[in-house]
């Protein structure tokens, strides 16, 4: 249902409880990709990298304004989400070592 066809409170948090599902899948998805690289790189001072970091956002900003997502959402989401991510690549690096 789109939001303009919601009638209700009901309706609008059915529909924001499907998308938080949807959004869980997808990062569920995601970590399993970064747990892969935390295997792939070969040193733990490259865990963390700057210049992807900044390409990352630079890119869902340009993403984000397309859908029509504000980016003052979407960049301080990303960042927080990067930065848990690049936390769980450091431990997951240190538990395949």
């Amino acid at each position: 249902m789109r939001a303009d066809e919601c009638q209700s409170m009901s309706d609008v948090r059915h529909e924001i409880d499907r998308i938080d599902r949807l959004l869980v899948e997808l990062l569920a998805e995601r970590q399993t990709y970064v747990a892969r690289a935390a295997r792939l790189k070969p040193t733990r001072d490259i865990v963390r990298d700057p210049a992807r970091i900044e390409d990352v956002v630079e890119k869902v900003k340009i993403a984000a304004k397309e859908a029509g997502l504000s980016t003052d959402i979407a960049e301080p989401v990303w960042r927080t989400m990067i930065d848990q991510f690049i936390s769980f690549e450091d431990r997951e690096f240190v538990r395949n070592r």
